[in-house]
């Protein structure tokens, strides 16, 4: 059965769900047709919707029916009927067979849309204490806070003499970020993503503090303000790193330290904010508030508090507060621990403000397999940060594994919902992993760990002095320029974390959070960025297109982005030779001037670490 033989067209849509309008054509030559249903399967449950007997011609039967199926992300479908009393299955392709293989079943999302504007885009990831600092006031010394003299000072991470971790600061703010919103944009950048900026002790400010105002070492509420007005203006969207599965100790509403005016759930763990937090009874048969992984200046939030839901996602609650300062979306700590019922509450909160708010979560693996709705409810996120893609693309540019990386991209193309595979946050780098080029430079990494960026020696000692060489930096960059050049033609968000672009260097975690080097930017690396900016923003089809993997093997990576609006194959060489390939004959006359070339390759050659991209429109 081809696609043409039906046809599933949405008559209308509630917050609920939507109706469908069902046709299917059945040839008259599979016998005498009768008990056809449209079948969905939902949470691994099968749904059978009957339809009935509309018409014949001289080689078809015709059924269809009005059906409502309820908000999902998604539905795998498929036809069955009966033909001479036998029962039969018809999908895309053919009968039974294929029936049984699940990635060839219909795929149909439901009330479930991402924002257009997310869809393909180009996303700058900033790291806010590191990137720039626009303010001309010396930062207030705090209790807890050590200060860095200047931008120039070496990161030197690691606890303090009370053994305090992440207190030092730099002092990026949003000024900062304000002041450079044309060197961000001059990378193509269509969203800013913010790691989070509202009052916390630490400089990552994970361990928030107060959620109703900016961190005073990022500036205030009117900064951000003017940052996401100054970003629209000029056509960039902002995203907020938001942390609602736990607070920091030091906060108003734990108040460990007091340094708040409030009775905190350290004072009191049956106060008002103490019931924002999850408890559990001792052996003692006391209660205790709960911790995130045990550490002590994490307490976790309770998802299930009506007071702790009402605060963040209420009317007029942290979300509302957070929008009417001008975002536009929330990127999900640690959204694994955090409750569907919480998230969809998020949503709801999110959609109250922009209808055409962005949701990304931190989910680290297959979301549609963790038996979570976090996407497959469609009252949940949009998209996630693709941890499985690019491990899987890292790994076949160091070992050629070319197995995983075939793998987890059909994983994607069968299980996920066409809206999150165009808003996937495909990353260079992030601040929880090492930076690429750390990680294109050697084998200091263990291949056989789950994650392939996992460090052999995870020491700080060994992280700080720990620097590249000319040489591998050289090789590096060969590499980091390939992996970057297929990267930007795959469907999802292109990020980069702030300082990829020009050579920032970070051998695991917290020696990946340099500050940016303004007066040391790689200047090569650097027109490579603009330069993969550039294709995106001349080629328009590129952000909704298809993916078809064409080839992969132990020397080169090839795929098609397909659309009505145009087609692209794409090769990359993970190789440091001359690697020959095949071109399709349907790329054969494409016009070199609709191409693009990585390393000066050709169409049937690629360069050593080289690629390249035929366009046709």
């Amino acid at each position: 059965m081809k696609e043409q033989d039906y046809n599933i067209k949405m008559i209308n849509q509630s917050d609920n769900g939507a109706n469908y309008r069902i046709d299917v054509r059945i040839p008259m030559s599979a016998g005498w047709i009768e008990d056809v249903y449209f079948c969905t399967v939902k949470d691994g449950k099968n749904f059978n919707y009957k339809l009935k007997h509309q018409k014949n011609d001289n080689e078809y039967v015709y059924f269809g029916a009005d059906v409502f199926l309820e908000t999902c992300g998604v539905y795998r479908y498929f036809f069955q009927f009966k033909a001479n009393g036998y029962e039969r299955f018809l999908d895309r392709d053919s009968y039974l067979s294929n029936y049984l293989s699940n990635n060839k079943l219909g795929k149909l999302s439901v009330n479930f849309e991402t924002p257009e504007w997310a869809k393909g885009a180009l996303m700058y990831h900033i790291f806010v204490d590191r990137f720039n600092r626009g303010s001309k006031e010396p930062l207030e010394v705090k209790p807890r806070r050590n200060i860095y003299p200047s931008f120039d000072t070496p990161l030197n991470p690691g606890p303090d003499k009370d053994g305090i971790w992440n207190n030092d600061f730099y002092g990026g703010d949003l000024k900062g970020i304000t002041e450079k919103l044309s060197y961000i944009k001059s990378l193509g950048t269509d969203i800013i993503y913010l790691s989070p900026i509202f009052e916390s002790q630490s400089n990552h400010r994970y361990d928030t503090g107060d959620y109703e105002n900016v961190d005073p070492y990022c500036g205030n509420n009117e900064d951000l303000k003017e940052l996401c007005d100054k970003a629209h203006s000029m056509g960039m969207k902002i995203v907020l790193d938001s942390v609602f599965n736990h607070t920091g100790n030091d906060s108003k509403y734990y108040n460990e330290f007091g340094s708040y005016n409030s009775i905190g759930a350290c004072q009191d763990i049956n106060s008002y904010y103490g019931s924002f937090y999850r408890k559990h009874y001792g052996k003692d048969g006391k209660l205790y508030n709960d911790h995130w992984w045990g550490m002590p200046n994490l307490p976790v939030c309770d998802g299930s508090s009506k007071n702790w839901q009402q605060y963040i996602y209420g009317e007029n609650g942290v979300i509302d507060k957070w929008f009417d300062l001008g975002i536009d979306g929330l990127r999900l700590d640690v959204a694994d621990e955090l409750s569907d019922t919480f998230i969809e509450g998020i949503r709801n909160a999110v959609h109250r403000n922009k209808k055409d708010g962005l949701i990304l979560g931190e989910v680290w693996k297959n979301p549609m397999r963790m038996g979570r709705g976090y996407i497959l409810s469609g009252k949940g996120m949009d998209s996630v940060m693709d941890y499985s893609l690019i491990d899987a693309l890292i790994r076949y540019y160091k070992y050629a594994d070319t197995y995983k990386l075939g793998y987890i991209i059909q994983d994607i193309l069968n299980e996920y919902p066409k809206d999150t595979i165009d808003t996937l946050m495909n990353f260079t780098s992030t601040h929880d992993i090492s930076r690429a080029i750390n990680i294109f430079a050697n084998y200091d990494f263990n291949e056989y760990e789950e994650w392939v960026w996992k460090p052999f020696d995870e020491s700080l000692s060994h992280a700080k002095n720990y620097n590249l060489c000319s040489e591998e930096i050289k090789k590096a960059k060969e590499i980091l320029k390939s992996y970057t050049f297929g990267l930007d033609f795959l469907p999802g968000i292109f990020s980069i974390f702030y300082g990829d672009e020009v050579g920032v260097q970070g051998y695991g975690n917290l020696m990946n959070r340099q500050p940016f080097p303004w007066n040391n930017m790689d200047k090569d690396l650097l027109n490579h960025f603009k330069y993969l900016g550039s294709v995106r923003k001349d080629n328009e089809f590129l952000k909704t297109a298809d993916l078809n993997v064409v080839d992969i093997t132990k020397n080169y990576f090839m795929f098609e982005r397909t659309s009505e609006n145009g087609d692209a194959l794409i090769a990359v060489n993970r190789t440091p030779d001359d690697t020959n390939i095949f071109i399709p004959p349907k790329y054969d006359g494409t016009d070199i001037s609709k191409t693009y070339s990585l390393n000066k390759s050709k169409k049937t050659s690629l360069s050593p670490y080289g690629g390249i991209s035929l366009i046709k429109k």
